[in-house]
């Protein structure tokens, strides 16, 4: 019989062969989010001339979708933590898939407006639940850059429903750009099959029959079985209660997260719909203006996964300050009308250190909360941030139907970033659970009682 604390052995192991799998299958839903999400932009000029909508009145159409992002995030993220995240996710996947598809049906505002906001339950549940899993399992010293890759396919969603609308659009009509949104249905079976639970939802419900084959997977010397004794620390307990993310003198960085995330997304959502217009009412046709958010999300892959990077070797918290004011930066620098080089080297630094920048948040968050509450913790961050991104539409078609410069449109969306640097400045790190960067206690086999004694099975 051996004793194995399994936040140690996971915290210990190399990159294998399943964390390779279960990165893939996490990244493949993300891009299909982020498809989902980030084509209203792409097509949301047509459908303006089609349906004769004002900005005010599409704005309110991208709002109805992040509406149901926020509740899905702030609903699934609870129920993941305490029936299992799998289950969720793949419910979650299923839910967005089909009522983006059907979408493509709609002949009106208002019921194009309903099926979004039904999608956007799914693709707001599926977020905090997906962050959740790689942290449990990515081995700690790669925790933040495998958070940051498997998040940055959100962005790659959005370059390919920018590359489908340039593709599709000239010779169909958006509906085609809508309709591809229903091949990843055909994945599901394959997902049930790869994707692991949670091992801390085994744990909480003394399933070692299930983690035991999990954890095989993992370990290459030895073997575990069923007269093994699996525990975990006592800061990573199981207890799924929401109100553990406000006790524990958690509750200032609790509500740090939560501004950041409003000012992140009120950005990233704001930009992300309504850069091609922007660009468009400054004389760059179509094409070109959808280049620009090409660009933008192309950014904001590569920052996201260089910020993991970053926040692996230094630490999350410096990292994301640093990102958030080079996004204000980069964002007013914009707003000065640069020559076609220079913009795009902007769009591409926005996109790294805005969109970017919020990945690298999330992975932050999931580190700083306790097992048991990480998909809560994860959720409401982005749940509350979702009222963020709602306002950033509704702020972008206000700014255009105003007529306003093209600097005031530039400098409504790098304000906030100074305020989300100043909201993570804030984040108490010393108050967080003992993972991940937050801080630098380990718990070994001789602290095992000591430390580990709320959990065992």
């Amino acid at each position: 019989m051996k004793e194995i604390n399994v936040n140690n052995f996971i915290d210990n192991q190399n990159f294998k062969r399943f964390h390779l799998v279960l990165l893939i299958s996490c990244i493949f839903i993300i891009v299909a989010d982020g498809y989902d999400m980030f084509m209203l932009g792409a097509i949301l000029p047509q459908l303006m001339e089609e349906w004769a909508m004002d900005s005010v009145t599409a704005g309110k159409i991208g709002s109805y979708g992040l509406l149901g992002m926020m509740l899905g995030a702030m609903i699934f993220g609870p129920i993941a933590d305490r029936f299992g995240r799998k289950s969720v996710i793949l419910i979650c996947t299923f839910i967005f898939t089909v009522f983006t598809f059907t979408s493509g049906f709609a002949n009106d505002p208002f019921s194009f407006g309903v099926q979004r906001f039904i999608a956007g339950i799914g693709l707001g549940g599926v977020m905090p639940n997906l962050i959740a899993l790689i942290t449990e399992y990515a081995p700690k010293n790669l925790r933040n850059t495998l958070v940051a890759i498997m998040f940055s396919g959100h962005a790659f969603g959005g370059i390919l429903a920018s590359l489908g609308a340039l593709v599709l659009l000239p010779i169909f009509d958006w509906r085609a750009v809508v309709w591809v949104a229903g091949l990843p249905l055909f994945a599901l079976p394959i997902l049930y099959k790869v994707l692991p639970e949670s091992y801390s939802y085994y744990m909480k419900e003394n399933k070692k029959e299930k983690l035991i084959p999990i954890l095989n997977k993992m370990n290459e010397n030895d073997s575990f079985d069923k007269e093994d004794v699996f525990i975990m620390n006592k800061t990573d307990d199981t207890d799924t209660s929401f109100k553990k993310l406000f006790i524990e003198k958690r509750a200032l960085s609790t509500l740090m997260f939560w501004v950041a995330a409003f000012m992140c997304l009120l950005v990233m959502y704001g930009l992300s719909t309504w850069l091609p217009k922007i660009m468009q009412s400054s004389g760059y046709p179509v094409g070109s203006s959808l280049l620009f958010l090409i660009t933008l999300n192309l950014g904001a892959v590569v920052g996201a996964i260089f910020g993991g990077k970053l926040a692996d070797r230094f630490g999350s918290r410096k990292v994301l300050i640093t990102f958030f004011i080079i996004g204000f930066l980069s964002l007013t620098a914009l707003s000065f009308r640069p020559n076609a080089i220079v913009l795009y080297i902007l769009l591409f630094i926005a996109g790294g250190t805005t969109t970017g920048t919020q990945i690298n948040t999330n992975s932050y968050v999931s580190q700083f909360y306790p097992s048991g509450i990480r998909s809560t913790g994860v959720g409401w961050e982005l749940g509350v941030g979702r009222i963020g991104a709602m306002i950033g539409p509704a702020l972008g078609g206000f700014l255009l139907s105003s007529q306003l410069p093209l600097q005031f449109n530039f400098l409504a969306f790098a304000i906030p970033c100074i305020i989300g640097a100043i909201a993570i400045w804030l984040v108490q790190e010393k108050y967080g659970q003992s993972t991940g960067n937050i801080n630098k206690d380990n718990f070994n086999i001789g602290d095992l009682k000591l430390h580990s004694e709320r959990k065992s099975i």
